[in-house]
This record gives C-alpha cells, structure tokens and sequence, in this order.
C-alpha cells in the first residue's frame, strides 16, 4: 500500500540539504551565544550573521526580527505583547473569525483575564473578511487588529493590504500571520503585509520544527512574555535555538523569494485535484469564489465526520487533515467553516488536501479513488453526546 502524504500545510520535511547543512555546523552552535568565551563568541557570530541575513531578505532592520519557538509563539508574543504595550491608549480589539487557535486564544485571554473588549470580524461565505465591515468596528480606543494573510484551513488569501491600510489610516496596530503565506504567496520583502508584527515559522516551507521568528517594527515595542533574560533585545528571554535559527534562515533565504510552493507545477494539480472532487456527489468544495494558495484544496462530504474519514483514508495510506478537534471523545466543528455559515454538520466534515512540492500526478489520483472507494462505504458519523 502507497503512503500518500498531502498535508503539506500542517508540517513539511526538513529539506535534507538544509539538515545537512545545519549538522555539518553543529560545532558552531555548541555554545551559549550570551558567553564571553571564544565559544560564546562563536555562537553570537552565527545569531548575528543569521539576524542579518533575514533583514536584507526582509528588508528591514535587523533589530525588528525576534527569534521564537514556532508560529504559536510569535502569534501569541504579538498579540498579547502588543495589546499589554498599548493597553494605556484602549482596551478594544478586533480578529478575525477565521484565524488560527493561536491567535484566537490569545485574545480569548485578553479578554476574559485582562479586560479587554474584543470584536470578531465576520467573513463571507468564502472565508473571505470585508475591509468595509472592520472600518465599521473601528473605535477610538481600537489599538490592535489581527487577520491571517491566508487560513490554514481552506487556503483562502485575505486581503491584507486594504487592511493595513485602513489600521495605518486610524492609527491601529496591525498584525498579520503569514505562517501560512511564506513559500506560498509571491514575496518581495516583510513589509508588503502593511503590518508592524508578522508571524512566521519554519517547518511550513521545509525548514526545521520548533523555531519561528517575529516581524516587530520598530519603533514599536512590546512587553515580554517570557521573564529570566536579556535575549532578543529583551523581547524574548532564554537561550537562542541556534540550530533551529539557521535552519529558518536557510529555509527562508531559499524558499521564499521563489516559492518553494511553485505555482506553475502545483495549480494543474490542485485544479485537476478540484475538478475530480467535484464529480463526487458528496463532496462540496470550500473557498472557490476567493483567491487561494496554490496547493490547498478544502472540501466537506456529506453523511461523514472528519475523524472517521481521515481514519478511513488513514488505512488507505493517504494522510490529510481536517478541521475537527477531538478531545475526551467530543467533536468540535471547525470554527473557519462556522463563521462561512455552514452548518455544525457540514462543518464537522471538512477534509483539506494540502500539496507539496514533490507531490506527483499519481498521488493525488490516489487519494480520489481512495476517497470515492470510502465513501461506497457505510457512512459512520460521530455524535458529541
């Protein structure tokens, strides 16, 4: 039995030449890069050289890049740091319906610990928000607006340009998560996002797990999450992953500028990937009627749970996501598909097919057939009870 792996916008594999690269200077991130000594010194070295790199890929100054753990991280150092730095001006926010738990929950804590006023921002039946619609929520006391350049789930791209002007015109701090968007939308510099915080991470365009950076531009400063040191111009204290930072540069330095996510070989896939989805009676596509990323396809099937069916394309070597979370054996429908006004049924049933750069004609035919063979099946829906 073939392994088919199209969940590509959940995790990619390291490229080994950048794995490779990061083993054979392993020695140079032996030290601690806050030591005096010549190894200390040697580690500052590479963090410098690293911090620069990104800047000129960027551009931007290299004192505006934060080193995290990951996407959360930089999410959650955004959101909460911003809306603590600025709290004295207002207490109102404003997110997206549709962005990404760890943007979500941040502002859930805002303003269930912190007093914070927070509005959703609604979006259409394509997932997509409406620039006009966040102009009516904007306040006074409005000091920070969050909306994802493209969701993780349905891959559809949002328009973030109109909405960092609109921040930029009231005098709001915006701030957009590109996990999603690196490697995958076309990329001049940092700051074609209009947003003074820009979240990324590493392993969704084939760099290594457990490190992400932060765009913060200056002169904007935001309170810490983390207590303990000095680290990252006191923004992030504890001792730099100095190996996951020059894997994320490797891997933003070359998969970036020319998305590692072609475009030219990835469309007749994903839209030979649609077309056959769309022959299925069960089967309805997310997201068409708004511009999307090149290797995402969303889709919901009648009669099935997301569970059940991944299990079911599970055994059949084909692995995907879907947009439930399980949890104490309850099922919570997918919150992006919700605030698109499907129903809780419907939204229970989302399945996304995510493509890599290596993904082949053959795999993706595989996955259909594996699809239409599971659905001849008997339906088995799980029921929260």
């Amino acid at each position: 039995m073939p392994s088919v792996y199209l969940d590509y916008n959940a995790t990619t594999p390291i490229d080994p030449e950048i794995a490779s690269e990061i083993n054979e200077r392993r020695e140079l991130h032996e030290g601690n890069p806050s030591s005096i000594h010549h190894r200390g010194r040697a580690a500052r070295a590479v963090l410098d050289d690293c911090r620069y790199r990104l800047a000129a890929l960027w551009d931007c100054r290299p004192t505006e890049i934060v080193f995290t753990s990951g996407g959360t991280e930089s999410n959650n150092l955004a959101v909460l740091g911003a809306a603590r730095s600025l709290a004295a001006r207002g207490k109102h926010l404003v997110v997206s319906a549709v962005e990404h738990h760890a943007v979500l929950y941040a502002f859930r804590f805002l303003a269930e610990r912190e007093g914070f006023e927070v509005s959703v921002l609604p979006v259409d039946s394509a997932g997509r928000v409406d620039p006009d619609e966040l102009t009516n929520l904007i306040r006074p006391e409005t000091i920070l607006v969050s909306v994802m350049a493209a969701n993780n789930e349905t891959g559809v791209v949002q328009p973030y340009e109109t909405i960092a002007q609109i921040c930029r015109i009231n005098g709001i701090v915006f701030h957009c998560d590109a996990v999603q968007a690196l490697g995958k939308l076309n990329f001049q510099s940092i700051t074609q996002f209009g947003a003074q915080l820009v979240a990324v991470c590493s392993h969704k365009l084939y760099g290594p797990k457990g490190i992400g950076a932060l765009y913060c531009r200056s002169p904007f400063h935001l309170t810490p999450l983390l207590c303990g040191g000095a680290q990252e111009n006191e923004r992030r204290a504890g001792t730099e992953n100095l190996a996951g930072i020059y894997g994320l540069t490797l891997a933003l330095e070359r998969f970036t500028c020319r998305p590692v996510f072609d475009p030219e070989r990835l469309e007749p896939l994903t839209r030979y990937l649609e077309s056959e989805l769309a022959r299925i009676p069960e089967v309805s596509l997310l997201g068409s009627a708004a511009p999307r990323l090149n290797n995402t396809v969303a889709f919901t099937v009648k009669g099935w749970d997301s569970p059940s069916l991944l299990a079911a394309l599970d055994l059949k070597g084909v692995c995907a996501s879907g947009g439930a979370a399980c949890s104490a054996g309850a099922v919570e429908p997918s919150h992006v598909l919700l605030a698109m006004g499907l129903s809780a049924e419907r939204a229970n049933s989302l399945i996304r097919f995510s493509l890599g750069r290596r993904t082949e004609r053959s795999e993706v035919e595989y996955a259909v057939a594996a699809i239409c063979e599971v659905l001849k099946t008997e339906p088995s829906v799980i029921t929260d009870k």
